[in-house]
């Protein structure tokens, strides 16, 4: 059974198309900086690699750009739409509807696009992939997976704002947690890569956007990311944890409206705010030239990140390890220095040269007497999301 996955960020669609249930990627991809002059398309089969820069306005063109290379008669790995059984998608907001892998119909897709005000960075993009999707591959069967699934066993302590009972009770208002796929599988992969048989990790997903958890046992106690993807951690365009008073001076004093304040900490926000790029690559190239402004920048993320991990390990009364993740923190060496310095009341040491490393493979990076231990664990939420939809198939 051929399953093809799409994986849609904020700036970014990655794609694989996998044989199940032998997990074999016959071809994969990825389309990041969507929405820029230089956007980056890279595609690869077993016998050929494609890297191109060219222009991709948004998440629909990045798609039919995907599709015409799987048909295409050179370098193509289908010979009809028709060839693919399954197309899972990967779903950022379930709200308190979506606990587990869906089949998407018309009520699902009504669903998803009520949610898009909670994540608006995200559910329009997962939407806009469904309905290319349905219209380029009509035969397949097309399932969600939701980010906010693996978080469900937060505990209420947790998940619950301390606000009026009436607003979860009556409008479901709580923390959700995303990026769960990356972090299950990621959590899976390190309680197996270190034959715990109890295990106290915190997983660091550091991409275009960012989270933390507190994985204890196999599951989510606790999220950096809340009743939407915005708060916690400093992220590309979000601005992550803030005073919610803020909102209101920005409005009552400042001249802004609603939305002018949601376009501020949602897309104008975060590294962009702080430095005028998004992509931490730029900003970590201008801060070896010495820019302060981006230095800061790296400065002030890695800060917010040691925060949550000494919040984590509070939680769970203990850590066995963290995990590095995503595509920032599989391939930020100066990031992860940055979060390890001065951890050593965590057990934390870093090994200098092993984090130089760069490798596709999990990879221990603290030195060893560090009794917590420093992975880099590459996600694979593709792989994750073929897996449940195989399992949902009934085979």
């Amino acid at each position: 059974m051929k399953i093809l996955v799409i994986n849609s960020g904020s700036s970014s669609i990655k794609f694989q198309l996998i044989e199940m249930p032998s997990k074999i990627v016959i071809a994969s991809g990825l389309v990041e900086r969507i929405g820029l002059y230089n956007a980056e398309l890279h595609y690869k089969t077993e016998t050929n690699a494609i890297d191109t820069l060219t222009e991709i306005q948004n998440h629909s063109v990045g798609l039919e750009k995907i599709v015409d290379l799987l048909l295409d008669r050179k370098v193509g790995v289908i010979q009809s739409t028709d060839d693919i059984a399954i197309i899972g998608h990967r779903v950022v907001h379930g709200g308190s509807t979506f606990t587990d892998t869906t089949v998407i119909d018309k009520k699902v897709k009504d669903k998803i696009k009520s949610l898009f005000s909670l994540a608006p960075l995200h559910n329009p993009s997962n939407y806009e992939g469904i309905v290319v999707a349905e219209n380029m591959f009509p035969k397949a069967t097309q399932v969600a997976v939701f980010d906010t699934a693996f978080h469900q066993t937060i505990p209420e302590k947790a998940y619950k704002y301390a606000i009026p009972n009436e607003l979860l009770n009556d409008h479901k208002v709580r923390l959700y947690g995303f990026h769960g796929t990356s972090h299950k599988y990621v959590s899976e992969k390190a309680i197996e890569y270190l034959q715990l048989q109890t295990s106290k990790i915190i997983v660091i997903h550091l991409g275009n956007g960012c989270s933390m958890t507190a994985v204890h046992n196999g599951k989510s106690i606790d999220h950096s990311l809340g009743f939407s993807p915005t708060n916690g951690l400093i992220m590309g365009t979000r601005s992550g944890d803030i005073d919610h008073g803020l909102i209101f001076h920005m409005v009552d004093n400042l001249g802004y409206t609603l939305k002018d304040v949601n376009t501020v900490l949602q897309k104008k926000s975060g590294m962009l705010g702080l430095t005028g790029h998004s992509d931490l690559r730029d900003i970590e190239a201008k801060a070896a030239k010495g820019d302060k402004n981006c230095t800061l920048a790296l400065e002030m993320n890695a800060y917010r990140i040691k925060k949550y991990i000494g919040s984590y390990t509070a939680a769970m009364n203990g850590l066995d390890a963290i995990v590095f993740t995503a595509g920032i923190g599989e391939n930020s060496a100066t990031m992860r220095q940055l979060v390890c310095k001065d951890m050593s009341y965590f057990n934390l040491i870093l090994d200098e040269e092993l984090n130089a490393i760069r490798s596709p493979e999990i990879r221990t990076i603290s030195t060893t007497d560090s009794k917590t231990k420093i992975l880099v664990i590459p996600t694979n939420e593709e792989l994750e999301i073929a897996k449940q939809c195989y399992t949902l198939s009934g085979n």
